[in-house]
């Protein structure tokens, strides 16, 4: 009652006491009709109950609700931010035939040698048919965002990596040619610049470090060619490894990123960048609710170098690095797998310098604990050339402290690799990080102790070697007709490769249970 007294009072009516003198009748059905519109605004319906006498009247299943149901709408935030998001179409240079330029079985080959039997069992495939016309050049697609009304737009490396042409489609469909500012294979980032147009809408990179698991996320991109599209999911994990790279440090997103996302941004529900779409992990190609993105915060850092520079400069410590695995630590002594092992220090490297060798387990660099391998190789790459710092290393179990300068890593080399050295050649990349044949591997394998050959630890994604078809866990036992028994054979190999101006190098490799040449095109 005192709801209603109140609701009356505020309406406009006489006082209670003089209404209840004049018009008792009136006044008992008044409160109970206030009594009524007190509990409708309580349920929250006073709205529709007062908006017309015919509200009154009308078929209660027509009645619809202010405001929809279900999770709030992510409208408003993809009308503000999906302007910036444009679709990115390359035009790729031709693909060579793998046709051992045409030749036949070359002159003096020995008997014996495992290329002659290549030859004859694969010649008529590869060489048979040389005045077949080249293919010609694809199209492929991508997504993109822009970061400056001057054109700047921030892609994924493998969207581009083989373009001969780009143009960007905007989300009004306004199209511009753009060109490559840089790019940086090892965290699968590049930047564009549009050419000749006026101040395009941008968004600006933003920061996942208060990105929590659980929190809802929005991907715009290009999926399937289909031009702009948005997808809604929430981030499911942080820091996720995919082997990739040796920087890997992913939002895993179950947001649908498809064929085609690559490059797009992730937003956060207040229209902040705060990772780019770059992975898909999937059986088929489509999507199965697990993707990936790199952190906005790791993608700042390099396209602000990719700007100024073209390129990205990283520290430099050179070895060769794998995880402290329990077994390993057991044999060493050490009271847990907490550190980095060095594998193999490279010639004339910082580390050399500074006196780190094979069998060392690093387990503090710059002050900081090194938990595991990846901590080490992002440490590094992330401070300047000629930077002082300490290592702290366990040899022979005593810990030691040793000064290193960090130096400038080498533009075909790799500072550090997980856990072996990738094969490249006069900058010329295939896209393979290799590993030596440790005794638990050739044991595994059934491989005798002096058998040659090196493992494959990691293929880059969009690379040569993926699209030859060479697998993570694959063997290589020769390059040519030499035999390799180290990364640095491959990787000396292939440099020899590419200064002979060759189109592509010859590997063989053993996968699956199989011999067979592959021959992989250079970058």
């Amino acid at each position: 009652m005192h709801l209603a007294e109140h609701h009356r009072d505020s309406g406009g009516a006489r006082s209670p006491c003089a209404a209840a003198t004049a018009l008792p009748l009136q006044q008992d059905r008044f409160r109970r009709a206030a009594l009524a519109w007190a509990i409708m605004l309580t349920l929250g319906l006073g709205g529709g109950f007062a908006a017309s006498s015919d509200a009154q009247t009308a078929d209660p299943g027509a009645a619809t609700l202010e405001q929809p149901a279900g999770p709030p709408s992510f409208a408003n935030v993809v009308e503000r931010v999906t302007p910036a998001v444009v679709n990115v179409t390359v035009e790729e240079k031709p693909v060579e035939r793998m046709s051992m330029n045409g030749h036949p079985l070359p002159d003096g080959l020995p008997e014996d040698s495992p290329l002659r039997h290549f030859f004859e069992q694969f010649g008529e495939q590869f060489g048979a048919v040389p005045d077949v016309p080249m293919p010609h050049e694809r199209e492929g697609e991508g997504s993109g965002f822009i970061i400056d009304p001057a054109g700047y737009i921030v892609t994924n490396n493998h969207v581009i990596e083989a373009a001969d042409s780009i143009e960007i489609t905007l989300n009004d469909g306004r199209q511009y040619p753009a060109h490559v500012v840089g790019r940086d294979p090892k965290t699968d980032l590049a930047l564009l610049k549009v050419d000749g147009a006026p101040p395009l809408p941008h968004v600006e990179l933003g920061d996942s470090h208060d990105a929590r698991v659980g929190d809802w996320v929005l991907a715009v991109g290009n999926p399937f060619g289909l031009g702009g599209s948005v997808n809604a999911g929430i981030i499911s994990a942080r820091g996720r490894d995919i082997n990739s790279g040796p920087y890997d440090d992913y939002l895993q997103i179950d947001a649908p990123i498809n064929r085609g996302n690559s490059g797009g941004p992730l937003f956060d529900t207040r229209g902040r960048v705060i990772g780019v779409n770059t992975a898909i992990f999937s059986p088929s190609g489509g999507n199965i609710g697990i993707g990936f993105a790199i952190p906005a915060e790791t993608a700042a850092g390099i396209v602000k170098e990719l700007r100024q520079t073209g390129h990205v400069e990283r520290g430099w410590l050179g070895v060769q690095i794998q995880p402290v695995s329990e077994e390993v630590a057991g044999s060493l002594g050490l009271k847990s797998d907490n550190g980095v092992l060095v594998a193999d220090v490279l010639p004339n490297s910082p580390a050399m310098a500074a006196g780190v060798k094979s069998g060392d387990v690093i387990i503090k660099a710059a002050g900081k604990q090194m938990t595991e391998y990846r901590d080490l190789t992002k440490l590094i790459a992330g401070i300047n050339a000629g930077t002082k710092i300490k290592l702290e290393v366990i040899r022979g179990g005593k810990t030691r402290t040793l000064d290193v300068t960090i130096g400038s890593m080498p533009q075909d080399d790799l500072a550090m690799t997980q856990p072996g050295e990738a094969a490249e050649a006069a900058g010329s990349r295939i896209g393979l990080f290799l590993a030596p044949l440790t005794p638990e591997i050739r044991q595994e394998r059934g491989l005798a102790a002096d058998a040659p050959g090196v493992l494959v630890a990691q293929v880059e994604a969009g690379s040569p070697a993926q699209r030859a078809g060479i697998k993570a866990g694959s063997l290589i036992s020769m390059v040519g007709q030499e035999p390799v028994k180290s990364p640095d054979d491959v990787a000396r190999a292939v440099r020899e490769a590419a200064d002979q101006d060759r189109p592509s190098v010859l590997l063989r490799v053993e996968q699956d249970g199989e011999q067979r040449f592959v021959a992989v095109p250079f970058a």
